[in-house]
């Protein structure tokens, strides 16, 4: 794997483990909206995760096409560009049904270390 985009996996996990570490004792989406330190900090890692996934090489992304890079990156835009619109239970939802998979798929890849 190219140095630069291990580094860049190595980020992507931290901010999913921020994610799930903020989010590890809320059973919904209502009371993960109301700690709005919590909510806040998910949405700027998951900008954090966008930006970082738009430094990966096209070659990288296209070796690793088990993962939606696209959406993670427009997903990025959506919470960078219409913040105050962000609906929580969305929110919610990727991080309880979507997070998980990519952290599965990001250790993999970390571990492989093969682009």
């Amino acid at each position: 794997m190219f140095e630069k985009e291990l580094a860049i996996i190595e980020l992507l996990l931290e901010s999913v483990e921020k994610i799930e570490n903020y989010t590890k004792d809320f059973n919904n989406s209502v009371e993960f909206e109301k700690d709005t330190k919590s909510f806040d900090a998910c949405l700027m890692n998951f900008i954090a995760i966008g930006e970082s996934v738009g430094k990966l090489s096209e070659e990288f992304k296209e070796n690793n096409n088990n993962i939606n890079w696209r959406k993670i990156y427009a997903f990025r835009n959506v919470l960078a560009h219409d913040y105050f619109g962000i609906l929580p239970a969305e929110v919610w939802e990727i991080i309880r049904k979507f997070l998980p998979k990519l952290k599965i798929d990001l250790i993999k890849i970390s571990t492989n270390k093969n682009p």
